[in-house]
């Protein structure tokens, strides 16, 4: 078949069959098709989009363009979760122990920080001596061994996808819900585990700002995870404003911590806790929600998960009396505080501008293979709905350098709005969608 054809196909707004899907993808991976007409196809997708079952086996063909990870040596049914990322996301460190040590496995591979929204991996080399890179038998070992691994995205999982994303990053052609769901999933279907949840954040902090795209790309998600066999929910979650308290490599990394020991903010310890329930309902550790919660629940009262992540920072090389002496962690050599200029009520702190701000101190990459500073970011005092006064703590800027302090600084002072009438926090949880 001519590649042409498919283009025009998908351009006319027709459904591609598998064996036309394979032609592009499999052909591109390969080094068959040009650039130049799989960027075009990619154009036609965006305008004219994808049928449910077209993006399904899109997924599933991408799934299959590598290495496929075989997780029944296990012996137990396995779990993943991922975010679309936001501010102040750190609930994988905290999900991944904890689920782990209600007894349900989790295997899981993150990737790096791009942008205003940091990386789980690059949070977890915080911790001194972290590995996050492993092998695939290194990944099936750990996960066998102890229940629970937290790493870095394998390259020959789905390369189907990393190459296609390269391409769409340079071709305008990243905002397309069936791309970014057969991106996400792809990897996710490769990496075997037959429970997945997903965490859709929505609001000025995340990829989707609107929440009628945020709920089209969870639904969209799910129905390729139940297409695949999987079992699969998804969240719409807030990110209209920072996720906890703390923005910042090795300062997420203590709030997860801190979290995990059950002192973390509530609305962090909130969010971790349902997706927890939801991981451990569907993987069939507990017989109904309500008893996977409170299965949940004590496991964090105990500080089971705790346990769980020293065993997790040991498997992976990193140094395990960081979790008891949070001290260990990189510290920043200037600590500023801002104050409310007002009294009132907080009415919306933007979470991309305490991104972008954070990315100012050097916590950010402005292309891949930039160096970051894992010890700078934000510590905030209050959240929206607080009532503050003239002159009270309002954040805690974390930095090393004067200048960028300067310049984050400003940016700071503009993220936050106050009115003189009560404001409702916006809801943690926008909306669910389950098999």
């Amino acid at each position: 078949m001519r590649i042409v054809d498919i283009i025009e196909r998908k351009r006319n707004g027709e459904r591609l069959s598998r064996a036309e899907l394979e032609a592009i993808v499999l052909g591109y991976t390969r080094g068959e098709v040009p650039d130049y007409q799989v960027a075009a196809w990619l154009m036609a997708v965006c305008w004219r989009g994808m049928a449910p079952d077209e993006v399904a086996e899109l997924t599933q063909i991408m799934a299959a363009s590598g290495r496929q990870l075989d997780l029944s040596r296990v012996g137990r049914v396995v779990a993943d979760k991922h975010s679309t990322g936001g501010i102040g996301d750190k609930t994988s460190m905290v999900v991944a122990p904890l689920v782990a040590a209600c007894g349900v496995p989790v295997g899981k591979m993150s990737g790096r920080g791009l942008g205003f929204a940091g990386g789980t991996i690059d949070k977890l080399e915080s911790i001194p001596g972290f590995r996050v890179e492993l092998s695939a038998e290194e990944f099936l070992d750990q996960l066998q061994r102890i229940g629970v691994v937290l790493c870095g995205q394998s390259a020959d999982l789905a390369p189907a996808d990393g190459k296609l994303y390269a391409l769409r990053d340079v071709t305008a052609t990243v905002q397309s819900i069936p791309l970014i769901a057969s991106s996400v999933m792809s990897k996710k279907l490769a990496a075997g585990a037959q429970v997945i949840v997903l965490d859709v954040k929505v609001g000025s902090g995340a990829f989707m700002r609107e929440e009628p795209e945020a709920r089209a790309l969870a639904e969209t998600m799910v129905a390729i995870g139940t297409a695949a066999g999987r079992r699969v929910a998804a969240f719409v979650t807030d990110m209209s404003q920072p996720l906890g308290r703390a923005v910042g490599h090795a300062l997420e990394v203590r709030e997860a911590i801190e979290t995990l020991r059950g002192a973390g903010p509530p609305d962090f310890t909130a969010l971790v806790t349902r997706l927890a329930t939801e991981m451990v309902l569907l993987a069939g550790g507990e017989p109904d929600r309500e008893s996977a919660r409170a299965r949940v629940e004590a496991t964090l009262a105990a500080g089971d998960g705790v346990d769980k992540l020293r065993e997790l920072v040991d498997a992976q090389g990193g140094e395990v009396a960081v979790v008891d002496q949070l001290e260990r962690l990189p510290r920043a050599s200037q600590v500023e505080v801002l104050h409310a200029p007002e009294g009132g009520w907080l009415a919306a702190i933007d979470a991309r501008a305490i991104g972008l701000a954070t990315v100012a101190l050097g916590a950010g990459r402005e292309k891949k293979g930039d160096r970051i500073d894992l010890a700078v970011g934000m510590v905030l005092h209050a959240k929206v709905g607080d009532r503050v006064e003239p002159g009270q703590p309002l954040i805690e800027i974390h930095a090393n350098d004067r200048g960028r302090l300067e310049q984050s600084r400003a940016l700071v002072r503009a993220a936050y709005r106050f009115s003189s009438e009560p404001t409702a926090p916006p809801a943690l949880i926008h909306h669910v969608g389950a098999l």
